[in-house]
């Protein structure tokens, strides 16, 4: 017999489902309560409501847990790679050698833009912020393969493995077509020879020679991508599964999680890291002097402490190796790096930030990370968008696979009450 809770109101007792998860999260099933009392519950941004469930990532903020399908993050930073991380979001499962090579198959064919989607991001390039490109691309794709993008369940559940593989390797030709374009240059043709992220690298900063690329760096932007892969129902995910809900394909889906993703609030902590360490080298300081200014309240240390996290963000720890390793092989050297380093050595050191847990997070070092490589940072937000990509077409699987119903949440109305409209000659 499953755990009940009661919930009393006036008079009367209202039973209530308790829900369990297979990682002991326990949870209170109001999903009849609004039937069965007529009152619902008030939970402003959603922050203690467990919107549906799900078995493709865990997370354990107290401890610093995060598991994809069950596979510890650090064992995948150490073991996988993104592409099979992909994989293994999509379908549950570790794939083998013979479905690793197929997708990476896929991926490389799907590699070349429609001339169409490329036409646009030429169009909206000049004045466009690089995200906003990226939301009317991938709706351009969907309606370049259309047999892709149904919004007929049964469809585009079918074709999920092909339109997976070409979003997956569309976001970064649609990223360095962006970027070529701001700039006037012409795009380099993906080379067959090059790993994803070399590829990557290489229409982004490259030209048809194709020089090769130092491991050291292409391994450090395929480890932010992995780590950055999905992160439960953060506001994008959730903005994902909505648009899903109501029945929309993947390539509508994951252009409105593009948007939500925008958002200054949502994907944009590694810019401001980076807007962050600028101001201190321009006011002439090394880190200290802000240090003290944030414990004082007068600053706000970005890049520190995550709203998830009550620990040390498990995929920080294992980016800050990698980002050592990068800058040595790109052999950046520059005051801000400086800076940063002082500003990690002293939060890790000092009470003030080890009582209040402000370890440094993800967004920390992937910013310092892609800032070296040579990224615009109004770019940054787009390749945390290209590493939430298998996350969001794996939470756009679950709820076109199990979902039963569209999402829609409920209000407490704090407007005027009725009252009757007033003609314009008597305002």
């Amino acid at each position: 017999m499953s755990k009940q809770a009661t919930l009393t109101i006036g008079d009367k007792d209202f039973p209530l489902n308790i829900l369990v998860g297979t990682e002991n999260e326990h949870a209170i099933d109001i999903s009849t309560l609004r039937k069965e009392s007529q009152y619902i519950t008030f939970d402003d941004g959603y922050g203690n409501t467990g919107s549906c469930e799900s078995d493709i990532t865990f997370i354990d903020g107290d401890k610093g847990i995060l598991r994809y399908r069950g596979f510890d993050i650090s064992e995948l930073a150490e073991k996988s790679n993104f592409l099979e991380s992909c994989l293994l979001l999509f379908n549950g499962e570790l794939p083998s050698s013979s479905e690793i090579d197929n997708f990476k198959t896929k991926v490389f064919s799907h590699s070349s833009l429609p001339s169409s989607v490329e036409e646009i991001i030429k169009t909206m390039s000049g004045n466009t912020h690089p995200m906003g490109v990226l939301s009317a691309a991938l709706q351009a794709l969907g309606g370049c393969f259309p047999h892709l993008s149904t919004n007929t369940r049964p469809a585009d559940i079918e074709s999920f493995e092909e339109a997976a593989s070409l979003i997956v390797a569309a976001i970064p030709s649609i990223a360095a077509k962006t970027f070529r374009s701001s700039k006037s240059e012409n795009t380099p043709s993906a080379n067959n020879a090059f790993s994803y992220c070399e590829n990557f690298l290489h229409m982004m900063f490259g030209n048809e020679s194709a020089e090769s690329i130092d491991p050291a760096v292409s391994n450090a932007l395929d480890l932010i991508f992995l780590l950055h892969a999905d992160h439960e129902q953060n506001c994008s995910t959730s903005t994902c599964r909505m648009i899903a809900s109501g029945g929309a394909n993947a390539f509508a889906s994951l252009s409105g999680a593009v948007s939500a993703l925008w958002g200054p609030l949502h994907g944009g902590a590694n810019m401001a890291v980076i807007k962050m360490l600028n101001e201190i080298h321009s006011a002439g300081d090394d880190g200290s002097q802000f240090i003290q200014s944030a414990k004082e309240g007068k600053s706000r240390l970005m890049g520190f402490g995550h709203r998830v996290y009550r620990n040390y963000d498990p995929r920080a720890k294992i980016l800050k190796s990698a980002c050592d390793q990068a800058l040595e092989a790109l052999g950046v050297e520059s005051p801000i790096l400086d800076i940063a380093r002082n500003l990690e050595s002293s939060a890790l050191q000092d009470e003030y930030f080890i009582a209040r847990k402000l370890y440094p997070n993800v967004d920390f070092y992937s910013g310092i990370i892609l800032q070296a490589m040579g990224f615009p940072t109004d770019m940054f937000t787009v390749l945390f968008a290209l590493g939430r990509a298998p996350g969001w077409l794996s939470h756009w699987k679950e709820i076109a696979t199990n979902g039963k119903r569209i999402h829609r949440p409920r209000q407490i109305y704090q407007g005027s009450t009725h009252r009757p409209y007033v003609a314009l000659s008597d305002r």
